[in-house]
């Protein structure tokens, strides 16, 4: 049953946000007792503590998933954009800015945690984008790794990126363009054009 109200609040968090959801609405839409909610977890809190940690770790999964395919690394860059964006529901209520306002030290621990993860990632896409020739040579890879992470957790604040104005999908995707042109080679240039090409 934990396992189940886990899903079903992760679900319900992306889609409606963090605050929107209560624990009424939770029971509602599973149709259980608030009292079975209440059997596996404390309160709210910890309810979203153990769904943003759930969801840490499918996603970790999945992107571990697509590192062991070895992809040549602008196209891993993509293919790890379109699984995040799957399992974010498209992130229409910006969660991770809810997160933030309404759960600052759920939020803070969970930024520790990605940013422990992106970084090996990151770093190791960009040497190999050096070593086969699609990134440039005299790129300060340490640097580089921190200001995509910087980028990509920096596009989520709703006030410098209200979603009204800026739907999710297309900042991901015009930063992610954004951060390969300001690093790739010739080589690599052609390599995002034809992904850019692609529907």
């Amino acid at each position: 049953m934990k396992e189940k109200i886990i899903e079903k609040a992760n679900d319900m968090f992306l889609n409606l946000g963090f605050k929107s959801v209560t624990m009424d609405d939770l029971a509602s839409e599973m149709g259980i007792s608030k009292k079975t909610i209440y059997a596996h977890f404390q309160n709210k809190t910890k309810l979203v503590e153990a769904t943003t940690d759930h969801l840490f770790c499918t996603v970790s999964d999945g992107i571990d998933a697509i590192l062991e395919e070895n992809k040549e690394p602008i196209e891993e860059l993509y293919a790890i954009k379109a699984f995040v964006m799957h399992h974010l529901k498209g992130e229409k209520t910006s969660p991770q800015y809810q997160l933030q306002k309404y759960y600052p030290k759920i939020h803070s621990s969970l930024k520790i945690r990605q940013f422990d993860t992106m970084q090996e990632c990151v770093i190791d896409n960009l040497e190999r984008g050096k070593q086969i020739g699609v990134y440039r040579d005299n790129i300060d890879v340490e640097i580089i790794s921190r200001l995509y992470f910087m980028g990509m957790t920096g596009i989520k604040d709703q006030e410098m990126f209200p979603i009204h104005k800026f739907p999710v999908a297309k900042l991901m995707t015009d930063y992610l363009e954004y951060h390969i042109r300001g690093i790739a080679t010739e080589k690599g240039l052609k390599i995002l054009n034809n992904l850019l090409k692609q529907p």
